[in-house]
């Protein structure tokens, strides 16, 4: 099966575009050759197979707008976090704090990183296994200063944060994986191609329909689908997860480092 997140936006769009303006000219050559015949029950099939396609359109984008809003809101979550921790990181007993700073320093850079383009499965591995890394060690400076006075409050404070931090790396990872279905997309580019060959069919039947409609409404047809993908991939295309929180805790936490 063609896994369309493989390949760029564009190219996408241009096949999709090309493949349904060619259905909908071969419909249109069938329907002439039919000669206006049965042209009732074309146009009943013509209606059902448009509404199936909106809803299909409509449930699809529903899909990747919430799947959107998730990777945006996780972004945000995973950003609070960290700034929360590096608050209250400075309010351990030294040398733990300015080691905490510094790693969580590092940390929110290599989640920026991550970002700036479209990782290869090998470096978004590399990604998180330094996360993990970073979070082992911000652990064990957890448990130098919890062992030093196991009930200093600022300690504990410490620890519940950054428990939430590392909580939240795994749910915006999850979010950044849990994309539209591959089989849905290409249900919905079937759909689309069909319908667009059935409106063809009653564009050939009926002498006084012009091509011009036929072929708009196919175009416009491609670019919601190309919409819908553009949201279920967070790194590429034109809608992009903004990443200015994560920009805004990196600029403090650098703040705090620096006093």
């Amino acid at each position: 099966m063609v896994e369309l997140s493989s390949y760029p936006l564009l190219l996408v769009f241009l096949v999709s575009s090309i493949v349904i303006l060619a259905a909908s000219e071969i419909g249109r050559r069938l329907g002439v050759r039919a000669g206006g015949r049965g042209g009732d029950n074309v146009a009943t099939l013509e209606s059902a197979i448009l509404a199936l396609l909106a809803l299909m359109i409509g449930f699809t984008f529903a899909m990747a707008l919430s799947r959107f809003e998730g990777r945006r809101d996780a972004v945000l979550n995973e950003a609070n976090a960290i700034g929360t921790t590096a608050l209250r990181a400075r309010l351990l007993p030294a040398p733990h704090n300015t080691q905490a700073l510094k790693l969580l320093r590092e940390y929110v850079q290599v989640r920026l990183d991550v970002t700036q383009r479209v990782p290869s499965p090998a470096e978004l591995n590399d990604a998180i296994a330094r996360s993990n890394a970073i979070q082992e060690a911000l652990w064990q400076q957890a448990q130098a200063a919890a062992a030093k006075d196991a009930g200093m409050v600022p300690t504990g404070l410490f620890i519940q944060t950054l428990n939430e931090m590392i909580d939240n790396q795994e749910k915006r990872i999850t979010a950044a994986r849990n994309r539209v279905p591959n089989i849905v997309l290409i249900a919905l580019y079937g759909i689309a191609t069909v319908a667009s060959a059935f409106t063809g069919y009653a564009s050939g039947l009926e002498a006084r329909r012009l091509r011009l409609p036929v072929y708009l409404t196919g175009i416009l047809v491609s670019t919601v689908i190309l919409l819908i993908q553009d949201l279920d991939r967070p790194n590429t295309g034109f809608i992009t997860v903004s990443q200015q929180p994560m920009v805004d805790t990196a600029a403090s936490i650098a703040a705090y480092a620096d006093q």
